[in-house]
């Protein structure tokens, strides 16, 4: 699919259309454009970004890669940018990603996914009611889409935050391989989540610090979102933290609590070994053991096997073993 916004500054007039618009805007280069790629085909995709906007063809080929890291490329008078964002069914720390890139330059603003996105169309809707200062240019519609992809972030990663709280009471009191499943799964996606966000907090640094005129009216709001950036990478990197060390926490108590049963069992055992010699001793066939004779010789044997238990148990209370 392929939409397009046509942007008058003078009149501040708004049309929005499909491909159409796009002979409009080549014949007059004042108005301000956006075209919109959502799960186009590749080959007339890359026709239309070559032939009437003039991008590089390894630009193209990084924006329509299935995978790429986030990517920050100027060239010249227009600038790449690719972002991961979550994708239109993400609510929880089980996130999907969805690659959108940018190509913007002075007077055109150019996004390309594989896939619905929330922001995107968010901030289409506001561009479309006039919602948005659409003057400020292209950048600045970048940085609201921007905006809007690390405003899903946030709560996300704090959401997490009451979870694994929870996990810490849970560990403690009932331990389960079901607990342990659920914080392996939470470090995994935290340490993805902690390279995206490490990775993007860089390129936004880079994209703050850079001294071209087109970014002059908005260079105070990606440096805020750099810093947003900085604080969510911190943040996940924390959490990660938190999830290994509850990890490490769940094996040290079930491995107490393993300690604990095999203790016991063993001193059962050890009682039992001797009260077991005696028994396979007087349990032998043999007809000359005197002892059987003896009149009161079952309760003597049972005295002395009840008194060495008894004795067992005292000692290992005395070395504080039970």
């Amino acid at each position: 699919m392929i939409r397009t916004i046509l942007y008058e500054p003078d009149s501040g007039h708004v049309q929005s259309g499909g491909e159409d618009l796009i002979p409009v805007w080549l014949e007059n280069k004042s108005l301000l454009l956006w075209v919109d790629f959502e799960s186009h085909d590749k080959t007339v995709e890359r026709t239309i970004l070559e032939g009437n906007f003039n991008l590089n063809k390894l630009a193209i080929d990084d924006a329509q890669r299935d995978r790429h890291p986030p990517k920050l490329e100027w060239f010249g008078n227009y600038y790449f940018l690719l972002v991961k964002a979550f994708n239109a069914q993400t609510d929880s720390i089980d996130f999907g990603i969805l690659h959108i890139s940018f190509f913007v330059g002075e007077n055109f603003i150019i996004t390309r996914h594989d896939g619905t996105s929330p922001s995107i169309n968010k901030i289409w809707e506001l561009a479309l009611k006039k919602e948005i200062d659409n003057k400020k240019g292209p950048c600045f519609i970048c940085y609201r889409v921007i905006r809007t992809i690390v405003d899903r972030y946030t709560p996300v990663i704090l959401n997490l935050e009451k979870r694994l709280e929870e996990l810490e009471d849970f560990m403690l009191q009932t331990p389960s391989d079901k607990l342990l499943s659920e914080l392996i799964h939470y470090n995994s996606r935290l340490k993805k989540l902690r390279r995206i966000f490490s990775y993007q907090e860089v390129i936004f640094d880079q994209l703050s610090k850079n001294d071209s005129g087109m970014l002059e009216s908005t260079r105070h709001e990606f440096h805020d979102i750099h810093e947003q950036m900085e604080r969510l990478s911190s943040l996940s990197d924390l959490f990660q933290g938190l999830a290994r060390d509850l990890i490490d926490g769940y094996i040290s108590v079930t491995s107490h609590r393993l300690n604990q049963i095999m203790k016991v069992l063993t001193i059962v055992a050890v009682i039992f070994l001797p009260l077991t010699f005696i028994a396979g001793i007087y349990g032998m066939n043999f007809e000359n053991m005197p002892e059987l004779h003896l009149e009161h010789a079952y309760y003597i044997i049972l005295g002395v096997m009840f008194g060495l238990a008894i004795s067992m148990i005292l000692l290992f209370r005395k070395l504080k073993w039970l």
